[in-house]
């Protein structure tokens, strides 16, 4: 998977696993055999360091793993995946899951995977920090988990499966938020007996499952399907205010609520080792509904909306409506001042999209932008919603029109560019309205 706080690895580990499976030589940590005996956990005990340092102790999304704790996370953690995809408890596993548990030398330390072949299948080595944060350690034990059932009929002179990354991190999510009883166990905390918690991570009955991602989307738009499939590191480690972890865990709760989702989820995984890219494995699974990625942004677009309308949260301020607007409509997009010279992030107008942009760039940025105006009008400032829809209907007509004739026509660009000029006219003017509203009033005995 390409991030760089979870690395997946291929690699020929034949000895090691030789040796895993027979008996332990001296040199090798101790191992603890999980309940199904596929997980194997390994731990080389040591003074910590990193438990002295202040986070260990106050900060309540590190769990502390050890290896008799961790056997029982996994084995709930299975359960709980593969009752998200429908797949039977008595399904035979293939490949051994080695879980290799080091002394965490920071709070925000690498998690590596590898896959690697052994005989007729295949095994998979995680490597932990005893310490590392709760989500952290659910999108690795899904991507290992995920790994593991692509593979079971991938040949081992075949590359190995790549996971989508919005799949592993959206079923942590789900996992995590749909879960009664507690999935991942944490040991005490040591060096800190004035703390008196253990840290599972509980759950009650009845909750919500997407209450964490209501409160997120509240503030900010879901990411589009392209955006999902190319996130950044800093994306996933949740630096974007949770915003794509939010986005992949509502993705993939749809995609599941599909009729026939877990099934479909379960031949996306079949077939990922059979194609060069997963979005060709994603479309030969979800065949039935989407044969085209427009077709994906379409459903989730309207998903999205319908999400939003059934708990759109509290209106905001004028102030900020006025901030969401304007960045609704503005276009990001880099430029390049020189061939040689490296790109630069920049803002653009819908008028520029329409006046230099081709068909087909316009209608993906145009159709984002309408999708983004219908969820920002539910939490919008009365005095800006009259603007907002104004080029919610420009824009929805502008592409309706060229559906419709099915080509490109300059003057209905050049229709549509007066269209949001007027409205760029009225939406400063608005804010000009509020901006002045908002200055304080004078104090009696001020000069007039």
């Amino acid at each position: 998977m390409n991030c760089p706080r979870l690395v997946c690895a291929l690699a020929v580990g034949l000895l090691t696993f030789l040796a895993a499976a027979r008996s332990q030589p001296s040199f090798l940590p101790p191992q603890t055999s999980s309940a199904s005996g596929q997980f194997i956990i390994s731990f080389t005990p040591s003074d910590n360091p990193y438990f002295h340092h202040p986070d260990a102790g106050t900060n309540t999304e590190l769990i502390r793993l050890e290896p008799s704790l961790l056997a029982v996370s996994a084995e709930r953690f299975k359960a709980a995946l593969w009752q998200q995809i429908a797949l039977a408890p008595n399904t035979p596993w293939s490949g051994k899951i080695f879980l290799a548990l080091h002394a965490a030398r920071s709070a925000d330390e690498t998690v590596v995977i590898a896959a690697e072949p052994f005989l007729h299948n295949w095994n998979y080595r995680l490597e932990l920090p005893d310490l590392v944060a709760r989500n952290r350690c659910a999108r690795a034990l899904s991507a290992v988990l995920l790994l593991e059932i692509a593979n079971r009929h991938t040949p081992v002179g075949h590359a190995s499966a790549v996971i989508p990354d919005w799949l592993a991190d959206g079923l942590a999510r789900e996992i995590l938020a749909s879960a009664e009883t507690g999935v991942i166990l944490s040991a005490p905390p040591k060096n800190f007996d004035s703390i008196a918690q253990t840290r599972l991570d509980e759950k009650r009955r009845g909750l919500d499952p997407l209450a964490a991602v209501r409160r997120t989307l509240q503030n900010s738009p879901a990411l589009t399907f392209e955006q999902l499939s190319w996130p950044s590191g800093a994306q996933m480690n949740g630096d974007d205010g949770g915003v794509y972890l939010a986005s992949a865990q509502l993705f993939v709760h749809d995609l599941l609520a599909l009729p026939n989702g877990p099934a479909k989820v379960r031949a996306l995984l079949g077939q990922l080792s059979a194609y060069e890219n997963w979005q060709s494995a994603f479309f030969a699974a979800f065949r039935e509904n989407f044969r085209r990625p427009l077709d994906v942004e379409k459903w989730w677009a309207l998903r999205v909306v319908s999400f939003a309308v059934r708990a759109p949260g509290p209106q905001w301020t004028p102030e900020v409506s006025c901030d969401r607007l304007n960045a609704v409509l503005a276009v990001p997009v880099s430029l390049r001042y020189a061939s040689n010279s490296l790109p630069a992030s920049a803002e653009i107008s819908l008028q520029a999209v329409l006046k230099n942009f081709s068909p087909e760039q316009q209608t993906e940025i145009l159709q984002t932008t309408l999708r983004d105006l219908e969820l920002a009008q539910l939490r919008l400032t009365p005095a800006l919603a009259p603007v907002a829809d104004g080029y919610r209907q420009a824009l929805a007509e502008y592409l309706g029109v060229r559906k419709k004739q099915r080509s490109f026509r300059h003057s209905d660009a050049a229709a549509v560019i007066r269209q949001l000029d007027a409205l760029d006219a009225r939406r400063r003017d608005d804010e000009a309205k509020i901006k002045s509203a908002a200055l304080p009033l004078g104090l009696p005995g001020d000069a007039p």
